[in-house]
């Protein structure tokens, strides 16, 4: 690979490594596991730079590579319980524990999301990306990740206050 080809790939992953990983960690979780994805993509994208300079929207094909890359090792892993190690809350505990307990709670109640859902609440609040940006990079209609990200905020509801809720109006 030539130097400018290489500086143009360095260029381009300053410029979208930190919002791969937060996308990353919106699908999984964990941030570890988020920070690992998000590398193995940016591998797979330096091995093919030369085609993926090429594209409209190289970091949507990193997103991609992202999403397949996490639906894999979430199969591999068969539902791995990992809530048994969850931060228990203590009495006299402060504000910042209060808060990462309130990040894992939320962590859990996502992964419980079909992976649409899921991904659609990621990008959607995590990258601020616009409903018609995300049908145009899922291949889907406007009306399906509006559904998607109605039924997942729906579904947190349900996760987070432990209640069935009902979805008296669309509020999307």
């Amino acid at each position: 690979m030539s130097d400018s080809a290489a500086s143009t790939f360095d260029e381009f992953y300053r410029g979208t490594s930190r919002r791969l990983v937060r996308y990353a960690f919106g699908l999984t979780g964990d941030l570890r596991e988020a920070q690992d994805l998000a590398q193995e993509a940016y591998i797979r994208g330096w091995q093919r730079w030369s085609k993926l300079a090429t594209y409209g929207n190289g970091e949507a094909w990193l997103r991609l590579v992202v999403t397949r890359l996490a639906t894999d090792r979430r199969r591999a892993k068969a539902f791995r319980v990992r809530r048994a190690a969850a931060l228990t809350v203590e009495a006299g505990k402060d504000a910042d524990d209060a808060a990462v307990l309130d990040v894992v709670v939320l962590v859990g109640a996502m992964r419980k999301l079909p992976v649409d859902q899921r991904r659609a609440l990621a990008m959607h609040y995590l990258l601020d990306m616009p409903i018609g940006d995300i049908a145009a990079e899922t291949g889907v209609a406007v009306g399906t990740v509006k559904s998607w990200l109605s039924r997942g905020r729906t579904a947190l509801a349900e996760a987070l206050s432990g209640e069935p809720t009902t979805a008296g109006g669309r509020d999307v």
